[in-house]
């Protein structure tokens, strides 16, 4: 176990590692985390677990299996071992599967994955942390349109969590905010929340302030000293530019994807201030997951009429779907000079700005955030009703949280940590 001196974490639903990498990144020390999908805690291992190269690591108890694992088999077999960690963390971070809060699919309030959120609550009362975080989706803050048993519309799921967390002893603070505001290169609106143990000297140093509000009046800065333009938000273009396919040869692609293609990566003499973030340590090296999708020659042309018909950096229009004769709802052309829309688990939900494709999984994770070191592992893509069993990189890369938010949010709880007065 690390020194007191050094902030710990622990990451519950921890995806493939996106929130564990921003709070790293921020100076936090990660204890362990738990996630139940082989194929996204495969990439969680050999990035943060078992690194070839130590970058981060978690420092992983003894009691613990390096494995995927349910909340409540920890629950079930770990009980007396987390409460042993009692004073030894600093913070719980880590937000339950989304998709029944999610607008982008059925808001189901019956939703199983719904109620992995009491699972948290029980890990929390255990571990009594200083400090939890969860991100989440904005439905998550938004009352279902089911009726309660009172016949009232029911309550959003987040006022139900603060009212659990709110009995446990903390004060609860919320709010909605955009990615792009910290240099991810994406309208991506999420809902956080942060909640202070009581009697925390941390309470103390903000007075009546939100945290997250001076999280977003930190924006600027944080931008600026991760060397992007303190006023600008990063764009597409400047996300992925390097990563275009008129810029490098087509080769074979390396790996076990026979008959797929991916760029040889030759790093420009120039690159972006996000561009040059990204690339930190890779010394002119590739970065994995760049398979090129294998379009048939009529999928080709009808990208090409959607980028010459269709709004840039807006979702397709009825009227635009009816002229092309698309069925499909949600697909969005890339606006070069804008950050993205948001990244979704679905390979087709967004086309290149200039070329007529969908992008590969390297260029969602740098929309995403994620450095080119990090190296999703598993299976592309999967479909029908694998889809809810497995968890492939498109899948691992659209459900994480950008690793650069994940770091402002971190930076802002080490300061409040500190016991410092926290400015504004």
């Amino acid at each position: 176990m690390q020194s007191n001196n050094i902030p710990t974490f622990l990451d519950v639903f921890s995806g493939c590692g996106g929130l564990s990498l921003g709070l790293f990144s921020a100076g936090w020390q990660g204890i362990f985390a738990i996630e139940k999908n082989p194929d996204a805690f495969s990439t969680l291992k050999h990035n943060l677990i078992s690194p070839k190269v130590s970058r981060y690591r978690f420092d992983w108890p003894e009691w613990l299996c390096q494995k995927p694992m349910e909340i409540s088999t920890l629950l079930e077999n770990h009980k007396n071992d987390l409460v042993s960690l009692q004073g030894k963390v600093d913070l719980i971070a880590g937000g339950p599967p989304c998709q029944g809060f999610s607008s982008a699919g059925k808001r189901d309030p019956n939703d199983p994955r719904n109620s992995l959120t009491e699972e948290y609550i029980q890990v929390v009362s255990l571990v009594q942390p200083r400090f939890l975080l969860i991100e989440n989706v904005r439905g998550f803050n938004v009352a279902f349109k089911a009726r309660s048993e009172s016949g009232k519309n029911a309550k959003p799921y987040s006022h139900l969590v603060r009212e659990k967390l709110e009995s446990l002893g903390y004060s609860v603070f919320t709010a909605t905010i955009c990615c792009s505001n910290f240099g991810v290169p994406q309208h991506r609106k999420r809902f956080i929340m942060i909640a202070i143990r009581e009697n925390d000297p941390a309470l103390k140093t903000l007075g009546d302030k939100n945290p997250i509000d001076l999280l977003l009046n930190k924006a600027p800065g944080f931008r600026f000293g991760k060397g992007l333009l303190a006023g600008i938000k990063t764009s597409a273009k400047a996300a992925i530019s390097d990563l275009e396919t008129t810029r490098h040869d087509l080769i074979p692609h390396i790996g076990a994807y026979k008959g797929f293609k991916q760029i040889r990566y030759n790093e420009p003499e120039e690159l972006s201030e996000y561009q040059e973030l990204m690339r930190i340590g890779m010394n002119e090296s590739a970065p994995n997951s760049m398979r090129l999708a294998r379009h048939t020659e009529s999928v080709t042309e009808r990208f090409k009429d959607i980028q010459l018909i269709a709004s840039r950096g807006k979702c397709l229009t009825p009227a635009d779907r009816k002229l092309l004769g698309i069925k499909k709802h949600s697909i969005t052309p890339l606006h070069q000079n804008l950050p993205s829309v948001t990244v979704t688990t679905l390979p087709d939900d967004i086309l290149h700005y200039s070329e007529p494709r969908i992008l590969t999984v390297r260029e969602n994770a740098r929309l995403q955030s994620f450095p080119d070191w990090f190296e999703f592992q598993g299976k592309y893509t999967t479909g029908g009703k694998k889809r809810k069993v497995e968890c492939p990189r498109y899948t691992q890369v659209g459900n994480a949280v950008p690793p650069l938010l994940a770091e402002a949010l971190g930076s802002l709880l080490i300061e409040l940590r500190g016991g410092n007065r926290v400015a504004s």
